[in-house]
């Protein structure tokens, strides 16, 4: 009832009660329109309204202890559409941090927590959710589809209340209206809404009323740093069916085939399994393209002989799979492309191993990487053996430029704002991807080696007996990879 006096005066759009039964009111799947993928409690597949309830109260008790005394307002704002020509819109996906708190899916939506609408102000820990989100429009949803509205988008995501987007400039108005002063928790250095931004920085970032600007940015990856079990389930199936993909495109591989079909491939198998889209433009790199590492022109042939590097994974409900295989077109590995493998898998196998809890960060495994690398590559006569033990891993870094491991969840690189020098932990989920690349022009190496390039990537689950491989169906290994392509 404050909030609703907080807003007095602003008019909502009521609609008949009829409306509230037809199907074609929700812009998201929910139980009634998608009984197929969704249960009565759940926000979106998977995700229940207690769960994201949880999270939304994490975060709150988060900014609690850093605003102590203070009241706090806390602003997430969703993505906009974005276009690739006039009328013409990518496909729309969802702000991870706003997704992650509310389970909304539309476009130009805002989520507000506050403890300013309190009856008892010294309580600091209770709190609001709001919701704002487009009004129901027919001629826009006749072209676009159907929108929630404010009417049943606290209903579908457990908020307190919901108001039309359009009201939020009231709604700001009102705060600043009040005798109030407070925290405003919101990403002023990286807004993701260039609209709710300039209205922000028009009204609240002015104002005297606000004490301290704070960012949710990090409070909230936090959070999702660590899955749940619900969250941990998704991404099982987000793996599973990545790998059952991958291994379905090695079987359609063979000499010169083109590598945007292995991507249609791709795309295909996850999409027919289950996924709502790849989680990424995938890697199709033949032969010495393999030493790119973010080709994704894929528009070549890969030429009998060659090997083909894919870097690849789906989304499933909102959570990633990511997964390289490396494997000859033909279905037989040379000898020098068996070497190279077999090195590069003995050093990846050994960094899976080190991923237990409490025992090692990303970067510390990175380190180990790079020297067990060095020492494989001393073995195969690729580097000098003479080579000191304090020089190797420099070397390494040459034939693997990037990072062993980073976070992975709503997000491929998920988290970004969360360092790696922080201890694996049980619920966290990475990828351990180690690389060789030595490009054609590479003259320090023998030319026997040059132009290949190879990588192997797992997604990897720590919990507490130990670090589980969630992408363990998709073949890896030699023997495994050749019979597959040779049997199809």
């Amino acid at each position: 009832m404050i909030l609703k006096r907080l807003l007095n005066g602003v008019r909502l759009n009521k609609e008949p009660q009829t409306l509230k039964v037809c199907k074609r009111l929700f812009g998201q799947p929910v139980y009634d329109t998608h009984p197929h993928v969704m249960r009565k409690d759940h926000v979106t597949p998977g995700i229940s309204k207690s769960e994201y309830k949880q999270r939304r109260s994490h975060l709150w008790n988060n900014i609690c202890k850093v605003s102590h005394k203070n009241s706090a307002l806390a602003v997430i704002s969703a993505y906009p559409k974005s276009y690739m020509a006039h009328d013409v819109p990518y496909p729309f996906r969802q702000n991870s941090d706003f997704l992650y708190l509310c389970g909304f899916q539309e476009p130009d939506s805002i989520l507000v927590m506050s403890n300013l609408f309190n009856s008892n102000e010294h309580n600091k820990e209770d709190f609001k959710t709001i919701i704002f989100v487009p009004k129901r429009d027919k001629l826009k949803e006749l072209w676009d589809g159907p929108r929630t509205g404010s009417e049943r988008a606290a209903e579908v995501t457990g908020c307190d209340e919901s108001f039309d987007v359009d009201y939020f400039d009231k709604f700001l108005q009102k705060i600043l209206q009040s005798d109030q002063t407070f925290d405003l928790w919101y990403d002023n250095s990286s807004p993701s809404h260039r609209s709710h931004h300039s209205k922000l920085s028009n009204t609240l970032l002015k104002s005297c009323k606000v004490k301290n600007v704070q960012p949710t940015k990090t409070s909230v990856q936090n959070l999702r740093l660590i899955k749940s079990e619900a969250e941990i389930d998704l991404m099982k199936i987000a793996c599973d069916i990545g790998s059952k993909s991958l291994e379905k495109v090695m079987r359609y591989s063979k000499p010169k085939i083109d590598e945007s079909h292995l991507y249609a491939k791709m795309d295909f198998e996850c999409r027919i399994h289950g996924a709502e889209r790849l989680a990424y433009p995938p890697v199709v790199a033949g032969g010495s393209r393999a030493n790119i590492i973010h080709y994704i022109n894929n528009n070549q042939l890969v030429d009998n002989g060659d090997m083909v590097l894919m870097d690849a994974g789906c989304e499933y409900f909102g959570y990633c799979s990511d997964i390289t295989r490396t494997w000859p077109v033909n279905g037989v590995y040379s000898t020098t492309q068996k070497s190279l493998y077999e090195a590069l898998l003995e050093v990846q196998m050994s960094c899976i191993s080190l991923c237990h809890a409490n025992y090692l960060t990303l970067n510390q495994i990175f380190l180990v990487m790079l020297t067990l690398l060095g020492r494989q590559l001393q073995k195969l006569g690729i580097i000098s053996a003479s080579i000191s033990e304090d020089k190797l891993s420099e070397i390494s870094r040459t034939f693997c430029p990037h990072h062993v491991s980073h976070y992975l969840g709503m997000d491929v690189h998920d988290v970004d704002e969360m360092s790696r020098n922080i201890q694996l932990r049980p619920g966290m989920i990475v990828t351990i991807e180690p690389g060789i690349y030595i490009p054609s022009d590479r003259l320090d190496v023998p030319k026997d080696w040059r132009g290949v390039g190879i990588r192997i990537e797992d997604d990897i689950l720590i919990t507490k007996s130990g670090p589980l491989n969630l992408t363990e169906k998709c073949p890896k290994y030699l023997s495994h990879i050749e019979n597959i392509i040779n049997t199809y």
